[in-house]
């Protein structure tokens, strides 16, 4: 709590400065509504942002655990083999360069309207951090450590579980960290063109001139986004408190 308090301070001040401002017409509200106006919206419209919430958590978290699955599966493979990582790998770098809202019409086609053409989204957006940065933990073990892990004659696999993936750990958590805020982004991209959850409210909102309603909207897309990041800190903590290492390996 108290780490959290300089950062809720600040945000309780910036929202009093806001309203004075919305209401003293320094600021148009049809620009940026008061903060008064994006509560009162957020109760008027409870079950609306509740389903639509839901719905987008919903796809998003499993775009997100297959990203986490295949990401890391495909880093292993890149690691075990350099051919594979030569053949594969630059088409994980293509489909990260191309923006996602140009990818998600295709999407469409070929998955149709609804949670596939999401997860999709998601999924495609939120891989690539988790395979750049586990291939990069487990491509950054010291050379003195594999050295003597090969006197022993450990094999591959030995060397993978015991040494490269306890060394890799910090980069893993930074991938996990990186990817769950994209794969939020990914969803609301493939609801843009896809329909339904929050990503279908903004876009719905936009044609209503109703900016209240995407700031409601964004402000429950931000809550999501933390407690994303809060389990992963959560756990984060739990396997630095039980893991039979040292904190000093990561």
């Amino acid at each position: 709590m108290k780490r959290m308090l300089p950062a809720l301070g600040f945000f309780l001040f910036i929202t009093c400065i806001l309203q004075v401002l919305v209401k003293q017409n320094v600021i148009a509200e049809s620009l940026i509504p008061s903060p008064e106006t994006v509560v009162k919206t957020l109760i008027e419209m409870k079950f609306d942002y509740v389903t639509s919430f839901l719905q987008t958590f919903k796809n998003t978290l499993a775009g997100w655990i297959l990203s986490i699955f295949f990401g890391t599966a495909l880093a292993v493979m890149f690691s075990l083999s350099s051919f594979l990582k030569r053949a594969i790998l630059p088409f994980a770098v293509f489909f990260q360069t191309v923006p996602i809202i140009a990818v998600a019409p295709l999407l469409v086609i070929y998955f149709g309207f609804g949670a596939p053409t999401v997860i999709a989204s998601s999924f495609i957006v939120s891989i690539f951090p988790i395979i750049a940065n586990t291939l990069m933990g487990l491509e950054n073990v010291q050379a003195a450590q594999l050295d003597l892990f090969k006197i022993y004659q450990a094999n591959a696999w030995q060397i993978l579980w015991q040494l490269k993936l306890p060394a890799a750990y910090s980069y893993i958590y930074s991938g996990l960290k990186i990817s769950a805020g994209l794969s939020i982004i990914g969803a609301i991209a493939g609801e843009f063109v896809a329909g339904g959850g929050l990503g279908a409210m903004i876009d719905a909102a936009r044609t209503q001139q109703r900016v209240d309603i995407v700031f409601g909207a964004l402000i429950l897309l931000s809550v999501m986004g933390l407690l994303m990041i809060g389990a992963l800190t959560l756990i984060h903590r739990l396997l630095l408190k039980y893991r039979p290492y040292s904190t000093g390996d990561l």
